[in-house]
């Protein structure tokens, strides 16, 4: 590939699994710190697509700033108002609204939910296993980390269906088998002041209030009851346009990456079945091998920054108010950090990826819930599985943000 054909914009170029891979190796080898022209979508941003430079830029705030928002859509201040949730905010606030769920996330927490998850593991596969050929993506990773949101926010697990939709809608608002209304549409101007412009947004907006106002004084100790009965450290209350965007947040986040992840590890296993092989002799390797799954996975391609001032990098000069763009998907195969980056190995050790940041005060909240979920999940599976193969094409979200797979057609041999 030519530096000339590279187009990070370009939705399109993120649906067969290959293209965005050869587009970041390009940008790594030629142009570490690259323009990207948007056309009519925006104003253009700046990649940075080499690990340090990304791991440089995610820790500098004051140069870096998220309150511009955090994904490549531009919005007015008047948006930015409406829409800023934990990830749009910066500083003394950030680290504050942070520190409402911190606790409940950290890894003596969510250690505590490893029984059930083990029962709730082998409920999925046991259920999608008996099928013998299925979709990997509906009946397991789909299914397995919304049902521990659930259990987080405690609500029915006959809403579980509906929190996946809402997920899809809103996070896939580029791909028209998902979206509602896609970003750049001419109807998407009336939903400007949503999360994502994705109507579904108002959805879970009046879902998470009616649940707000049934926890609202209780004494429980789910998410939105720590949401609604709390008091923020600063003493500054959450506004009704806070908890909306928080409770939104919690709704996507919780459940959209490490289903990607989960999936994408699948298809990893299923190509490298000697890799699988390995874990299924030893079980003990799954803790180290779940750093690689999340490397090789990078379920979220991207996150924006804007700069505060004007900044140099490798040559380049960026202006304050320009759009800077972390390719984290790209820092985790980058060859100056990574022996054989496009080999996946489950013994790989000095994993540095950056699938959650690095050093970052907007490092994943969700970490270790997320490494515990995939780590559980395949304990489970592989000693069940005798062999596993494609039964099917697989088909991937239209977008460059969170490098998902919609389909993953399997059909399974059990042990």
């Amino acid at each position: 590939m030519r530096l000339e054909d590279v187009d990070l914009a370009d939705n399109d170029k993120f649906l067969d699994g290959e293209t965005p891979w050869r587009m970041f190796d390009v940008l790594r080898d030629e142009a570490p710190v690259h323009w990207q022209d948007e056309g009519d979508h925006g104003s253009g941003f700046w990649s940075i697509t080499r690990h340090a430079d990304i791991v440089r830029v995610d820790r500098d705030a004051e140069t870096f700033t998220s309150m511009k928002f955090v994904n490549l859509e531009e919005v007015d201040e008047r948006q930015a108002t409406i829409r800023r949730s934990l990830l749009e905010t910066d500083g003394p606030r950030h680290s504050v609204l942070r520190r409402i769920m911190q606790r409940e996330f950290t890894p003596r927490a969510v250690a505590g939910y490893e029984v059930f998850l083990r029962g709730l593991t082998a409920r999925t596969l046991d259920a999608a296993l008996a099928k013998g050929t299925f979709d990997f993506v509906k009946e397991v990773s789909a299914d397995f980390p919304i049902n521990v949101l659930a259990k987080m926010l405690d609500v029915p697990e006959d809403d579980t269906q509906q929190l996946i939709d809402w997920g899809n809608r809103i996070i896939g608002n580029t791909d028209p088998d998902y979206a509602d209304v896609l970003l750049h549409s001419a109807e998407s101007e009336k939903y400007r002041d949503l999360p994502f412009r994705s109507p579904a947004s108002i959805e879970v907006f009046e879902y998470g209030r009616e649940l707000a106002r049934q926890r609202r004084g209780g004494d429980g100790t789910d998410l939105v009851s720590k949401l609604v009965n709390g008091t923020p450290s600063d003493g500054v209350p959450l506004s009704p346009n806070d908890f909306d965007n928080y409770f939104l947040l919690l709704v996507v986040a919780g459940n959209e990456t490490t289903r990607h992840a989960i999936s994408h590890t699948m298809r990893a296993l299923i190509d490298h079945p000697e890799q699988a092989e390995k874990l299924r002799q030893d079980l003990s390797l799954m803790p180290n091998a779940v750093e690689e799954f999340l490397r090789w996975a990078s379920p979220v391609y991207h996150f924006r920054r804007t700069a505060t001032r004007d900044v140099e990098m490798h040559g380049q000069k960026i202006a304050e108010g320009d759009k800077v763009v972390m390719w984290f998907g790209s820092g985790n195969r980058d060859e100056r950090v990574f022996d054989s980056p496009y080999t996946f190995d489950v013994t790989r050790q000095n994993n540095d990826h950056i699938t959650f940041g690095k050093g970052s005060p907007h490092f994943c909240l969700g970490n270790a819930l997320a490494r515990l979920e995939i780590r559980v999940m395949f304990e489970e599976l592989l000693p069940r599985l005798a062999d596993i193969k494609l039964a099917g094409d697989i088909r991937r979200v239209r977008s460059n943000f969170v490098n998902g797979i919609k389909e993953l057609p399997v059909t399974v041999t059990l042990a």
